[in-house]
């Protein structure tokens, strides 16, 4: 390792013991996000923090000698090849060369307030601003998750399929195995809402699950797999094994919720939301309706498309328990409230599931029509419609 640079040579150390980097921030006193940045070579690092990583690592002075003998370098030096970009665009790239960029959240904000149309030309720019710097190949990933899943929930499947071949390829180019696993799981949530055949989608499932064994301290990512690979398993009808990964999905939401961090990316009102759908789907709909509750309480009001969906699996929850009217005026209350610009497929198949468990229970209920009529509309993505209402059936087709 005497040869690596001071950022390859921390992350070397550190993966050698088995910390993640929120862990090691922890110990060190430093911001994650910034380690990782200096991991990527993003950041120089410093003298303190080579000093304290030693430390924390057992390493010595290694990473002390490595930091005190690295060439000093220019963050510009690496986009002085690029074509020089307008006044505005510079001044942005100069500030985010000094701080950083480590998430989509520090670009984008809120963006789960931001309705897809307004958030997919966004993504696609700060996407392409990174490409022009041919760097940071984590941040790319992110973004091609976030635009995949745009892409689905608006109805470009075939769109949405590239982009994610590119957030696993960029994940993987990253070498982030937990975010490897990430898209991988993403793109099993997604692909069940575009219906994609379900052995492909747990062959996916149980890669992430695989990845997941090499970062285990990150609980997060652990529940996201762990919701993913439920999912699959209960739509398949495998109640046993399903069974057993709700219980590991629930196992790992405990974790997650006594994480001293809450990550951005995997909440723990989404924690309980994956339960309380499994739930759903195996038939207690008890315990879901209890999990969807906690899961509402959670999830910020201003997360309108959010709360939509939380509303709606509530709804199927209350129509596997039998209260078949409770569960309409519920699933139709979500949709009609809902603004025209977060209808997406998304919603649609989760009323859909609603609509297919009213029609198993009490399939001559007035209200059912009104539920199909709602699901023939189009969903929205970059200010147009999309789709032709193929999601009002009640079955899965």
């Amino acid at each position: 390792m005497t040869d690596a640079s001071f950022g390859t040579q921390l992350r070397h150390y550190r993966q050698a013991v088995g910390l993640s980097l929120r862990q090691l921030a922890t110990r060190v006193g430093y911001d994650h996000s910034y380690l990782s940045q200096v991991e990527r070579g993003q950041r120089p690092g410093s003298a303190d923090l080579a000093r304290l990583c030693d430390r924390e690592l057992g390493t010595g002075d290694q990473l002390t000698g490595t930091f005190e003998r690295k060439p000093a370098r220019s963050v510009r030096t690496a986009t002085s090849a690029v074509r020089p970009p307008e006044p505005l665009e510079a001044a942005w790239q100069e500030l985010v060369a000094a701080i950083g960029v480590a998430d989509p959240a520090d670009v984008l904000g809120d963006f789960r307030s931001v309705p897809p149309a307004a958030l997919l030309p966004e993504l696609v720019a700060q996407l392409q601003w990174l490409q022009a710097r041919d760097e940071d190949a984590a941040l790319r990933s992110q973004l091609s998750i976030l635009i995949a899943e745009t892409l689905t929930t608006g109805g470009e499947s075939r769109s949405a399929r590239r982009w994610w071949w590119a957030a696993r390829a960029a994940a993987d180019t990253a070498d982030e195995c937990s975010l490897a696993a990430v898209a991988r799981a993403r793109e099993v949530m997604s692909g069940l809402v575009e219906r994609r055949p379900l052995p492909q989608l747990l062959e996916l499932a149980d890669e992430a699950i695989e990845l997941t064994r090499q970062t285990p301290d990150a609980v997060d990512v652990r529940s996201q797999v762990r919701a993913a690979r439920a999912f699959v398993l209960a739509e398949l009808g495998q109640s046993e094994r399903a069974h057993r990964a709700l219980q590991e999905l629930v196992g790992a939401g405990d974790e997650l919720r006594a994480a001293p961090a809450q990550p951005i990316d995997w909440m723990p009102y989404q924690s309980h939301w994956a339960e309380g759908r499994v739930c759903a789907r195996l038939g207690y709909g008890v315990a879901g309706c209890v999990l969807l509750e906690r899961a509402r309480e959670l999830c910020p009001e201003r997360w309108i498309g959010e709360r939509a969906r939380l509303d709606l699996g509530l709804s199927e929850c209350l129509a596997v328990e039998g209260d078949v009217a409770a569960a309409l005026a519920l699933a139709l209350r979500a949709l009609v409230e809902l603004p025209d610009e977060w209808h997406n497929l998304a919603v649609y198949d989760d009323a859909a599931r609603v609509l297919a468990v009213v029609h198993e229970k009490e399939p001559g209920r007035p209200a059912m029509a009104e539920l199909q009529r709602l699901l023939a509309r189009p969903a929205y993505l970059s200010g147009r419609s999309v789709g032709s209402g193929s999601w009002g059936g009640v079955g899965r087709g």
